[in-house]
């Protein structure tokens, strides 16, 4: 478990430190912050703008042309065509904008007006027209159209994914047909191979996302059975991986060249997914960090080989004993919060750590209202950045930048399982306790080797991979090839 924790009061200790180096929470800082917030909102508010005059120009186009909607460069293609020069942008894509016009203009009007108040952005808007595009009923759409604009403020803080998934999960209680269904890409999924000229092949393909995501986990172990000292990146320990696995082997061969090699004894972790759903309605769920509500048809075909296990809802249970929470507890917090806390970010919850809010040294108790997922990175930064964080007893946490505003997070089972979000136990400080932990920049975690460093490092092995690679065809061409001898850095130079 990760043990840097930060007081939601900023340690005064911490604070000094970062005064004294550059004064983090200015007027001018929290000013640009400001005006960036309000940038956003004009952009989305020009963009709401722009569509709904063309969305004006398409109407006034058909009133006037009616008889054009027959022919094979029809009103839209007409519109299209002014909309591109106007812009100077290609006509696809002008296609695109007059799509979205309409579509704003002529079923989702509570959403437009969302939208022309700078609250969302145009990708969202995008995301909830496609997802509602197949509901015909005009009631169903008109009820749909006003759930969408009153979640707008939680969805704009979603993934592309996450939306998608809550809108179907919306769409399919009141209209199942309009939902558009994964099983025509179920259909279609399949694994490819295209072999490039220099030896390697290009991967790709379309599967489940439980199989996705087990896959995932098992490059990742594989990845993780040998040594520090292996010379591979990341990227190419997993992608070594498929060899292991195509193998049927538990474990990589590690390349550190020693004989006492200390992950000798490793072998990958088991491989475990976890799929949240609701029991009063089975039908549906979501994966712990994956982009997507999954249908009944996945659900019904992974059930009978899942094993079963309850969320339990803490209640009002008082604090547990100790640092580490237990593992029901640990559950039902990532299932309630499903990714990162931290604004913005969408790390997938059983990949980061449990925090504290209030630490656990400075008396923070270990119960749910006191625990929410945060990965490393972020952890780091509330941790060592200035950042502060209030935390309710439903989840919700606030957040402090450096600069001065506040951010608020929802958990990510608000939505799709707010049941998981019922109040739990306030927080309270165990008695005694001191909220100042002392000056922790001294704890700051270091890198290994700078950025810069890492770029000289890279920069010096690709030049050394074209230097041999150039040596090795000029052997090809003339096979008594020898290249110069590397001069000696003591050696004296020649008398001429």
């Amino acid at each position: 478990m990760f043990e840097y924790e930060a007081s939601p009061q900023l340690d005064l200790g911490l604070a000094d430190a970062f005064a004294r180096r550059n004064p983090l929470q200015t007027a001018e800082s929290a000013g640009l912050v400001e005006r960036i917030a309000a940038a956003a909102r004009r952009e989305n508010r020009d963009a709401a703008a722009r569509l709904e005059l063309v969305g004006a120009l398409f109407a006034l186009r058909r009133s006037q042309c009616s008889e054009t909607e027959g022919w094979a460069a029809d009103t839209t293609d007409a519109v299209a065509a002014e909309v591109a020069a106007a812009l100077n942008i290609s006509h696809e894509y002008a296609c695109d904008q007059v799509r979205l016009a309409r579509a704003l203009r002529e079923r989702l009007s509570q959403v437009a007006a969302v939208f022309a108040a700078g609250d969302i952005n145009k990708d969202l808007v995008e995301t909830l027209v496609y997802r509602t595009g197949l509901i015909t009923d005009p009631d169903i759409l008109m009820r749909i159209d006003g759930q969408l604009a009153a979640a707008a403020s939680r969805l704009k803080t979603m993934t592309r994914g996450k939306t998608a998934a809550y809108v179907d999960r919306v769409i399919a209680r009141l209209d199942p047909d309009a939902v558009r269904r994964r099983k025509n890409s179920a259909e279609k999924r399949e694994v490819w191979m295209t072999d490039r000229l220099d030896g390697m092949t290009d991967i790709g393909g379309t599967v489940f996302t439980t199989t996705a995501r087990a896959l995932d986990q098992r490059l990742n172990a594989l990845a993780a059975t040998v040594c520090n000292a292996d010379p591979r990146t990341a990227k190419q320990r997993r992608a070594d991986a498929i060899d292991a696995l195509t193998a049927g082997d538990d474990r990589m061969a590690c390349r550190c060249g020693t004989p006492d090699c200390p992950a000798g004894g490793l072998t990958a972790a088991p491989v475990v997914i976890h799929l949240v759903t609701d029991t009063r309605d089975p039908g549906d769920g979501s994966l712990i960090g994956a982009d997507g509500w999954l249908p009944p048809e996945l659900i019904a075909e992974l059930a009978p080989s899942a094993k079963h296990r309850p969320v339990v809802h803490p209640g009002d249970s008082g604090p547990e004993r100790g640092y580490t929470p237990s593992t029901a507890l640990a559950e039902f917090v990532r299932c309630r919060d499903l990714t990162c806390r931290f604004p913005g970010c969408d790390r997938p919850a059983d990949r980061t750590d449990l925090d504290h809010t209030i630490p656990f040294a400075a008396g923070g108790p270990t119960q749910a209202s006191n625990l929410k997922s945060l990965c490393r990175l972020h952890h780091l930064l509330k941790t060592f950045g200035g950042w502060r964080d209030q935390q309710l007893p439903d989840g919700t946490v606030i957040w402090t930048s450096p600069a001065g505003p506040t951010y608020v997070t929802s958990p990510g089972s608000a939505l799709l399982f707010p049941v998981l979000c019922a109040p739990t136990a306030p927080a309270v400080r165990r008695a005694g306790m001191n909220a100042s932990q002392g000056n922790r920049l001294a704890r700051v975690p270091q890198r290994r080797r700078t950025r810069d460093q890492n770029r000289a490092a890279a920069i010096a092995a690709e030049r050394a991979h074209n230097r041999d690679a150039r040596e090795a065809r000029r052997r090809r061409v003339h096979p008594y090839f020898q290249p110069a001898p590397t001069p000696d850095a003591n050696e004296e130079p020649p008398p001429f």
